[in-house]
């Protein structure tokens, strides 16, 4: 079981920078992120380290010939956590939680020893050419195809991942990096029943695998099976102490609503942390905690923290974004989005930006939100023809900014896969938003059962309890929202306290 709130193991112990990044696990979602971020997105990224520094061999003694490819596998690329809320609208009301998802689509990525994602697969392509046996080279390549995608914003990345680790395994039948590989590659796709399978058969061979034990803890968080994942990270703390164990020790309480445990858990891990891309990885996680509980004074400087360790961090620029406007900064806050857009134009920036657009409401500011909401759709149709389970996202961005009836499907669909405290908030408020609030209602509730606090989470319940004629849940329910966090979203907000006010 998990340990108790007011003594969590992992605070037992002090907090490592393991000197790898996060291994192939699914946001985001907080990328991640799991799925809320990711998934964040976050979640969506995870961090980025560069201890392996050896011109003259590699750290297990490999033949210097295949050092290339060994630098980068060392790093161990990537860790999935996109999802949900973290990818699209739901992220853009959920600090990027939501959703790593956060998003998610999207995953945490695992850092190259100073070597950026097309660095790393132009290195491992030369490499391979000259090598075409090395099967670990083929298994990283497939992991740093899967980076590329989610540094680029770009699904049809993923079938040359796929391509990779096929060519891996048919080289060495069952190798583990491969098969973390394809548990990294599901989780980004969304499959994380696949992802979860991937996770297991590595820990089989390997029970100690941080890359699995980490990818494990996600699946089990992104499928809703929330004890389990509980136990899982009891486990994986126990295997394996380290910053993305910590992390996602730290996240599966905060679902619970144990935000206390998970704040400590995380600052103890930044006391540990030592390489800039470890710094910048729980910092954001920092920021992100603060900013799902109304503190955008904490978020910021926790931002600026991240920053200050790696600049170009992107979860760190969007979430500074959405609590610059949270705080009333509205001219640094769109400007700061822009430019993660030019850079990554995923969902949940898109989103987010678009709302921005809308809430300042000036001279084309309304078609500018438009063509935002147009190339998620675009990205949606573009993750679908490559293999990703888009069906959330599809959802969550519909629901509010597209076809209502195509939310509604996408919903349900994605409800009939797993049952996450994200996918009963979407299905809700897609049932809202089609008229279906008897129905709605008893999802909008389940959303909220465990104890997370999510603003808009408790938005989304307030209005389907007012619409069902539950008036006095329903003020509680929106005064909650606003109270807990009351810059959630540029729209979402200021619906809330109309809706509130009406209902008085």
């Amino acid at each position: 079981m998990v340990a108790p709130p007011d003594a969590p193991r992992v605070l037992s112990r002090t907090p490592k920078a393991t000197g790898t990044a996060r291994t192939p696990s699914p946001t985001a979602g907080r990328a991640g992120l799991p799925d809320h971020h990711q998934a964040n997105q976050e979640r969506a990224m995870g961090p980025r380290t560069s201890s392996d520094e050896q011109t003259d061999g590699t750290p297990d003694g490999r033949a210097p010939g295949r050092r290339t490819a060994w630098r980068v596998a060392s790093a161990a690329l990537l860790a999935v956590a996109l999802t949900g809320g973290a990818v699209a609208f739901g992220a853009a009301r959920d600090g990027g939680r939501a959703a790593p998802a956060a998003a998610s689509a999207a995953m945490d990525p695992g850092a190259l020893a100073g070597a950026d994602p097309d660095a790393a697969v132009a290195a491992l392509q030369a490499h391979l050419k000259a090598q075409p046996k090395d099967h670990d080279g083929w298994a990283t390549l497939g992991l740093a195809y899967v980076e590329q995608a989610r540094t680029k914003g770009d699904p049809a990345r993923y079938p040359q991942a796929q391509a990779a680790l096929r060519r891996s395994l048919a080289l060495a039948p069952g190798d583990d990096r491969a098969v973390a590989g394809q548990a990294a590659l599901a989780a980004a796709r969304h499959d994380f029943t696949g992802a979860l399978s991937h996770a297991d058969r590595v820990l089989r061979h390997n029970p100690y695998d941080e890359g699995a034990l980490c990818s494990r803890i996600d699946a089990l968080v992104e499928l809703g099976r929330y004890a389990e994942a509980a136990r899982a990270a009891d486990t994986a703390d126990a295997r394996k102490p380290g910053i993305p164990v910590f992390t996602r020790y730290a996240y599966v309480h905060e679902l619970r609503g144990d935000v206390t445990t998970a704040r400590r858990v995380l600052q103890r891990a930044l006391t540990g942390a030592t390489t800039p891309g470890d710094i910048a990885y729980v910092a954001t996680q920092l920021g992100q905690l603060a900013w799902n509980q109304g503190d955008y004074r904490t978020a910021l400087t926790q931002y600026a923290r991240a920053l200050a360790a790696d600049d170009t961090y992107l979860p760190a620029l969007e979430g500074r974004a959405r609590a610059q406007a949270a705080s009333g900064q509205q001219g640094a806050a769109v400007k700061g989005l822009e430019a993660v857009v030019a850079r990554a134009p995923l969902p949940t920036s898109l989103v987010a930006l678009g709302e921005l657009y809308e809430a300042r409401g000036g001279a084309g500011d309304r078609e500018k939100a438009r063509r935002q909401y147009t190339l998620v759709q675009a990205w949606i149709a573009l993750a679908r023809a490559n293999g990703v389970d888009a069906d959330l996202d599809t959802a969550l961005a519909a629901a509010d900014h597209g076809d209502k009836g195509a939310a509604l499907r996408a919903a349900r669909a994605e409800w009939a896969r797993r049952h996450t405290v994200h996918t009963a908030d979407a299905l809700a408020w897609a049932l809202h938003v089609n008229g279906h609030d008897t129905e709605a209602l008893a999802h909008a509730r389940e959303a909220t059962a465990t104890g997370y606090r999510n603003a808009s989470f408790l938005y989304h319940r307030g209005v389907v309890e007012l619409a069902t004629g539950h008036a006095k849940e329903g003020r509680a329910s929106l005064a909650a929202a606003l109270k807990l966090n009351p810059g959630f979203s540029p729209l979402g907000a200021a619906e809330a306290r109309k809706a509130l006010e009406a209902a008085k």
